[in-house]
């Protein structure tokens, strides 16, 4: 009776052990803190290796333009590309991590498809977990490679030359500091064809040429309406064609030899964009007689002299209509009607910038209820602009501003909007500031030539 008692509660105390969970989360976690452990220290590992990997694609980059750039100014040569490809990286690569680090690099001539230098590096980084299991380190490697000569770069240079240009010595400081930027992006040449520049004046209007009055891209029918004669006695009362019929007279507009060049806003939303010319009215240019007319346009050029001169022949006049420089910007970098650039060679990359100087905030456009000349009502006439910037952007096209702010004026939030990015924006509170922020720009596009 005794036995069978004993054996009774020996079997309920197996059974209370087996169904006691309180000992078992300790045998449980030993048994899964292995490979918990062993993922974690792999994670930690490998994020070191990344880390050093990193940290040589940004050395081996900054290390290639570098060269790049020396082997296009002529002051290395070839035989020197290896140790000066050593010398770079040792000082731009500062993670500890990384052993057994080695980088080549290889250099390829010009054949007629530009320069390239590729460099090659590799390492590895000793593991603190991962080698309990076999694995004593992780290796890395990774290459960049800077093509340059294949490059070619369009710039257009569209300069305010509104009224207010005339004060503080703006114009008298701009013409030299345009002038030094041009001869900048002319050396960026090394053969014929590789830089194109354009200069495009903007006041409310664009001066395109007088001579192109036989053109189809240009739409008379607001300049016939305000350039003509009315008929009968007193005519002079009835300058436009509206108040010569409504005084039931006839009215003959001019011939359009007597056009002053200048051109004004597209219909919306072709005043936004590149669109070529058709035979829709709306996609073409409005002739305007205007008296603020600046100086004509200049094409795209590969004459840095003609450049110049051009900037020496700016006079101050008008009020100031940002959209209509960016808009022949623009247009002076695309292919077709109405300005024609050069056609593009398959075998080079083309860069395009835009750079828009102007001195003052938006006053006025085609639109009369956008602004008098003095005042922009409701930012209208900026919120065209950002359309146009988008799109402008969009096309591939990149963009500098600068805001010459002499007078105090807040500064230019449509300009800061326009620019591909905020180290592209500059504003200047006095003239003799005006020839360092272009040589700034200059000195930003010859980075542009390298990059790949």
């Amino acid at each position: 009776m005794k036995s069978n008692s004993r054996n009774s509660f020996g079997r309920s105390l197996l059974r209370k052990f087996g169904a006691s969970n309180q000992g078992n989360i300790a045998v449980l976690f030993g048994i899964a803190a292995v490979p918990i452990i062993s993922f974690v220290g792999a994670a930690i590992d490998y994020t070191r290796a990344n880390s050093a990997r990193s940290s040589m694609q940004a050395a081996m980059d900054s290390t290639a333009l570098m060269l790049s750039k020396d082997l296009a100014d002529g002051t290395i040569k070839a035989s020197d590309i290896n140790t000066k490809a050593q010398d770079y990286f040792k000082a731009l690569y500062t993670n500890t991590d990384a052993r057994e680090v080695t980088v080549t690099a290889e250099y390829t001539a010009n054949t007629g498809k530009g320069s390239t230098i590729k460099i090659n590096g590799s390492g590895n980084v000793p593991t603190e977990f991962m080698k309990v299991a076999g694995f004593p380190k992780i290796g890395f490697d990774t290459s960049s490679t800077s093509l340059w000569g294949n490059v070619r770069m369009r710039v257009a240079l569209a300069l305010d030359v509104t009224g207010s240009m005339n004060d503080a010595g703006k114009m008298t400081a701009m013409k030299p500091a345009a002038k030094a930027l041009i001869d900048q992006i002319g050396a960026l040449a090394k053969n014929p064809g590789d830089v194109y520049i354009s200069v495009i004046p903007f006041a409310k209007d664009v001066n395109v040429g007088a001579s192109n009055y036989e053109q189809s891209w240009i739409e008379w029918s607001e300049w016939e309406a305000a350039n003509g004669k009315c008929s009968g006695k007193n005519s002079g009362n009835y300058p436009t064609r509206s108040s010569c019929v409504a005084a039931g007279r006839t009215w003959t507009a001019k011939s359009h030899d007597n056009w002053n060049g200048c051109v004004t806003d597209r219909d919306q939303d072709y005043d936004t964009k590149n669109t070529t010319p058709t035979s829709d009215p709306a996609t073409k240019f409005y002739a305007e007689q205007y008296d603020a007319c600046p100086a004509q346009l200049l094409p795209l050029t590969t004459d840095m002299a003609s450049a110049k001169s051009k900037v020496d022949a700016l006079t101050p006049n008008g009020g100031t209509n940002q959209p209509i420089g960016f808009a022949w910007g623009w247009q002076s970098l695309t292919q077709g009607a109405p300005l024609h650039a050069p056609a593009e060679d398959a075998n080079y990359t083309y860069k395009k910038v835009l750079i828009v100087m102007s001195d003052g905030l938006n006053t006025q456009d085609r639109w009369p209820s956008y602004g008098n000349g003095q005042v922009q009502y409701n930012g209208a006439i900026d919120a065209r602009q950002k359309i146009q910037c988008d799109n402008i952007k969009a096309d591939g096209v990149i963009i500098y501003t600068m805001h010459v702010n002499t007078n105090g004026d807040p500064t230019s939030s449509v300009l800061q909007y326009c620019a591909s990015g905020s180290d592209k924006f500059s504003t200047v509170t006095s003239s003799s500031q005006i020839a360092t922020a272009f040589s700034a720009i200059g000195t930003s596009l010859s980075k542009l030539r390298v990059a790949k």
